[in-house]
């Protein structure tokens, strides 16, 4: 009986041993890697904060060449018209004293893009009705400012305009016009 006993006591401690060593539980292994994701998304998270606010954005210039775009010969446009260039994204109007200025299709309320009415002389927004004279001053709001514009430079008569290059503006002024 004794050897009984001492076998007896054999099996309990390698009982006891295979509990220390058994693997984990499920719920154990579960709430060990939820809060391993979970530390890894707070680390994300705070890395995505700090390139936002640290990314140097300001710091930078980036320079853009000039795009320019030919619109014609001075002689080609008459004073007091307007011209249209869909793919250089903007109107050449030509005033009646015989200036300049290359304006943009697009609404400075919403972004929408202008159109011109010959037989008012204005260009008008669709989407709300913003309303702008031949320079590009608002008419008629809600657009908050007059149109912005693209520098233009005239070489040997032809005249260029540079659509990389777009100027915002609060109101019209004569310094905005281009002469021959």
């Amino acid at each position: 009986m004794k050897k009984k006993k001492s076998k007896g006591l054999k099996e309990k401690d390698t009982i006891e041993e295979t509990k220390g060593s058994s693997p984990e539980s499920r719920r154990t292994f579960l709430n060990k890697l939820w809060k391993g994701l979970a530390i890894l998304a707070g680390v994300e998270f705070t890395a995505v904060i700090f390139g936002f606010l640290f990314s140097g954005k300001g710091e930078r210039k980036s320079y853009t060449p000039k795009q320019l775009i030919e619109a014609g010969p001075v002689n080609s446009f008459e004073p007091n018209t307007v011209t249209v260039f869909r793919g250089g994204r903007f109107y050449l109007t030509r005033l009646e004293d015989g200036g300049f200025i290359a304006l943009s299709l697009r609404c400075t309320h919403l972004g929408c893009s202008i159109e011109w009415e010959e037989d008012k002389k204005r260009f008008i927004c669709p989407c709300h009705s913003s309303a702008f004279t031949m320079n590009g001053d608002v008419q008629n709001p809600p657009a908050p400012k007059a149109l912005d514009y693209y520098p233009i430079t005239i070489d040997k008569g032809i005249i260029k305009v540079d659509v990389g290059t777009k100027v915002e503006r609060e109101r019209f002024s004569k310094n905005q016009i281009v002469y021959v």
